[in-house]
């Protein structure tokens, strides 16, 4: 018989849980194929080494951006790829519950659904970001009891408010992690006249990023072309002037949460308070971030554990109320408000 799965399809990587061997696959959603001919190349890690490096004839691209499929056929391709490696060749089909943002349209649901199927599914299941992030952190999702989950990815921040199985108000907007290192080299750029890559940027972002300030400021040299000169040039950077860089996206997530906050039932915004606000995803990992949601709501937020793996765990998790699931959407919050 073949195995379920559940895919946490992101704009920065896809991970794949498979029932009863946990997360087998975690690679970088980014794909390498031929100009000329069409055909495919490389998935994953190894497609992600020529992104900015390939000659005239290869291109390595993002299928997904902000968190949605921007390249249907290469998402489907890669799934394929993905699916194929974990499954393997095999008579059944399998289940797959995928994961996408609680933002998402109907046009893109469908795109996601069909991408699944065409990549080799029997079904196609849906559960939205924050519901995965807060069952793979460990939240009893099913009590009439308030939890506020925030989900930093790649592509998009997703903030929901979740009781009895169910979001009952959430927001998604399109800054997240990409948005973090955009600022960065944009920053970079204004202060010191310095042209750096997006790999630099990720790489500036874990090592002195922050967003709340440290007990020890943090320097790094930054190497990059000098846009006066033309010329290579290094740059010592501060993780203030990372405070500095990050600060418009970073507002716009805690306008978010706020937001959130102030639509909530006030039963619930007691039981928020109580249970405190838990952040997922490789966004909340910048320094300090759990602190300043704290400092700024008054809510004790905290860090999942696995932060990074929450939402591929609880999209596994969720495999085994598969019984119970209805084909092509799961608890879609705009399901409920529609019906």
């Amino acid at each position: 018989m073949a195995k379920d799965i559940g895919i946490d399809l992101g704009t920065a990587s896809v991970l794949v849980f498979v029932r009863g061997k946990g997360i087998v696959l975690n690679e970088p959603s980014v794909v390498a194929l031929d100009k000329n001919t069409g055909k495919l190349l490389k998935v994953g890690e190894e497609a992600q080494a020529m992104l900015g490096r390939t000659p005239g004839n290869i291109i390595a691209i993002r299928p997904l951006r902000e968190g949605v499929i921007s390249d249907y056929d290469m998402t489907e391709r890669m799934l394929k790829e993905f699916i194929h490696k974990v499954a393997g060749v095999s008579v059944f089909k399998p289940r797959v519950i995928i994961c996408v943002p609680s933002g998402i349209t109907e046009v893109e649901e469908r795109a996601v659904i069909d991408a699944g199927i065409s990549a080799g599914a029997r079904k196609v299941y849906l559960i939205e970001e924050p519901v995965a992030a807060a069952i793979g952190a460990g939240i009893d999702i099913a009590k009439p009891d308030g939890h506020m989950v925030v989900d930093i990815g790649g592509g998009t921040a997703d903030i929901a408010v979740i009781s009895l199985g169910g979001v009952v108000e959430s927001a998604s907007i399109k800054i997240a992690g990409d948005q973090l290192n955009e600022a960065v080299v944009k920053y970079m750029r204004r202060k010191h006249n310095l042209l750096v890559g997006e790999r630099t940027a990720e790489e500036m972002k874990k090592q002195i990023g922050c967003v709340f300030p440290k007990d020890e400021e943090e320097v790094m040299d930054v190497k990059g072309r000098c846009l006066l000169t033309g010329l290579p040039k290094v740059v010592a950077v501060s993780s203030t002037e990372m405070m500095d860089a990050f600060e418009e996206p970073v507002e716009r997530i805690m306008e978010a949460i706020h937001s959130v906050l102030e639509r909530t039932p006030p039963e619930l915004v007691a039981d928020i308070s109580t249970n405190g606000i838990v952040m997922t995803g490789g966004g909340s990992l910048v320094s300090g971030f759990d602190k300043l949601v704290t400092a700024r709501t008054g809510i004790h937020t905290a860090i999942a554990d696995d932060a990074i793996s929450c939402v591929a765990l609880g999209t596994g998790m969720s495999l085994e109320t598969l019984g119970n699931m209805q084909e092509g959407t799961m608890n879609l919050s705009r399901r409920k408000q529609m019906s």
